[in-house]
């Protein structure tokens, strides 16, 4: 009789002379897609952020998942024709992260592979979406709706600033979600009885010049739009601000970690963290047209102490109280 262990080994050495095509095959690892405007040294905060989503859903790039990166470099011309490219891979899904242009791309290069945006307009008002519950076709995602959110920021500069008369608001001119964003702002301001002065920019090329009516405006602080352009460059922006020494307000908490005074918003590495959950789901069977688009829950308040003091303002104690992170 044959004994077992002998056996075993028998069998150990019959399948090390087994062809390849004959042995368990590991499966094939997803490839996905992701399109951004920006460049991966400015935003690998941000993919880090979206890997570790995947991996919540159980991915882990270039062990079962593999990721086909795709960076505008700050040109927006270049989206479409990157997105074209990540549909001729036949990716499973494309995450366009970084706003409108990257979305609106991939939609127009592919109705058929599913798409989880990060946005921060409302995806209903620009076509993108059935309705936030239930968003139909190929797409769903991860937004700010950040016009629903200028009112606080707003409220926040007044409670800082009282003397305001005047705030400059700072937009991208090629962002159709700033145009609603400043829109927001402006009835809000004006509520107040401020006057507006919009500045608009298309990017790092004319920042000075952006910046060089407040001086003449004497505005008496500054709203930065939403915008991944504007956030590659914050630090741009915020050496700007402090030249012509003027109190700026901002959505995401990486501007005053940069030196900033303040700002208001949710947080930006969570919303990638979500939209890599979501395209896990999406590998695991899930259809984005059932995936109801997600909304942050949880805002933050981040005052920079130095920066306040460096323009003179005294931050009252009640909005040091309520801010989430305070920076001395």
């Amino acid at each position: 009789m044959v004994r077992r262990r002998e056996f075993i080994a028998g069998l150990g050495g019959t399948f090390a002379t087994l062809p390849l095509s004959a042995r368990a095959q590991q499966p094939a690892a997803s490839v996905i897609g992701f399109l951004n405007p920006a460049s991966p040294t400015e935003f690998a905060y941000r993919v880090a952020a979206f890997r570790k989503g995947l991996a919540e859903m159980g991915y882990v790039e270039d062990q079962n998942v593999k990721i086909e990166y795709r960076w505008a470099q700050r040109q927006y011309d270049r989206l479409p024709e990157l997105a074209t490219d990540l549909v001729r891979h036949r990716v499973a899904a494309i995450a366009a992260t970084g706003g409108l242009p990257s979305v609106r791309a991939a939609k127009t290069a592919t109705s058929g592979i599913p798409i989880v945006f990060t946005f921060e307009g409302d995806p209903v008002e620009f076509g993108l979406v059935a309705s936030l519950n239930h968003p139909g076709g190929n797409v769903t995602g991860i937004t700010m709706i950040s016009s629903l959110i200028v009112p606080k920021r707003i409220g926040l500069l007044r409670d800082l600033i009282p003397r305001i008369k005047t705030i400059a608001i700072l937009m991208n001119s090629t962002s159709p979600a700033n145009k609603t964003e400043v829109a927001a702002a402006e009835q809000a301001a004006r509520t107040l009885g401020w006057q507006v002065r919009v500045l608009s920019s298309s990017g790092e090329e004319d920042f000075d010049a952006a910046f060089q009516p407040l001086t003449r405006e004497r505005a008496d602080a500054l709203l930065v739009c939403t915008d991944p352009i504007f956030e590659s460059q914050r630090d741009q922006i915020i050496a700007l601000a402090a030249h012509h020494a003027v109190p700026a307000i901002y959505a995401l908490r990486e501007y005053p970690v940069s030196g900033g005074l303040m700002s208001y918003g949710a947080s930006i590495t969570d919303l990638y963290r979500q939209a890599g959950v979501y395209v896990g789901r999406i590998l695991k069977g899930e259809k984005p047209a059932d995936l109801p688009v997600q909304q942050p829950t949880k805002f933050e308040l981040v005052i920079n102490l130095k920066t306040a003091k460096a323009l003179g303002l005294t931050v009252p104690p009640t909005l040091i109280a309520t801010a989430d992170d305070v920076i001395e």
